[in-house]
């Protein structure tokens, strides 16, 4: 069992004023490189970002050492949609995977914990599986979309969402990470 890591990085950040993939946290570590250390971590391979606005700026500040595919959303102004919609066709071109952590470049409290326990799945299972991070009580990331539902979700995508409403109607796990952080992002400097 083969389970990949995508990091969605292609927005504009307008509300932060710079696109969040060239943002560089307090510690001194860009977020960039941050969400791909993660996933890496906790044992995704291969670590897939999706990038956007910017996306040449951006790729200079993925981390040395982690090997990185990129996929380039080049209308990532229309959302999330196109964003997530750009990770699954490039996904799909990973014959040996069989299922996706998905996460976000602006969650400063996700760790790695919280992606291994999102990609902890039965052998066998994680083809079919569909799992959500929840905190309290909001669902959040990351979250994991099985291959058997990579097609159907790419093409139920539209707008400024991304695989919310998918994972709600196709009943998907949800997976109590409230003890390993918020869930939170971060939308502005604030």
């Amino acid at each position: 069992m083969t389970i990949g890591g995508m990091l969605l990085a292609a927005g504009g950040g307008s509300r932060m004023g710079m696109p969040k993939a060239l943002v560089v946290g307090v510690d001194g570590e860009p977020w960039l490189g941050r969400g791909v250390r993660i996933l890496a971590e906790a044992g995704c391979r291969p670590v897939l970002v999706v990038l956007g606005a910017r996306a040449d700026e951006a790729e200079s500040l993925l981390p040395d050492g982690v090997p990185v595919v990129v996929g380039v959303a080049k209308d990532w102004q229309q959302g999330m949609s196109a964003s997530l919609r750009r990770g699954l066709e490039v996904a799909e071109t990973f014959d040996n995977v069989d299922a996706i952590v998905i996460t976000l470049v602006d969650l400063p409290d996700l760790d790695a914990d919280a992606v291994r326990r999102i990609a902890s799945v039965p052998p066998g299972s994680a083809r079919a599986a569909l799992r959500q991070a929840r905190y309290t009580d909001a669902p959040g990331h990351p979250v994991l979309i099985g291959r058997d539902h990579w097609e159907a979700l790419r093409h139920s995508l539209t707008g400024d969402t991304g695989a919310r409403q998918y994972l709600a109607a196709h009943g998907a796990e949800m997976v109590d990470c409230s003890d390993l952080g918020t869930g939170r992002d971060v939308d502005s400097r604030d």
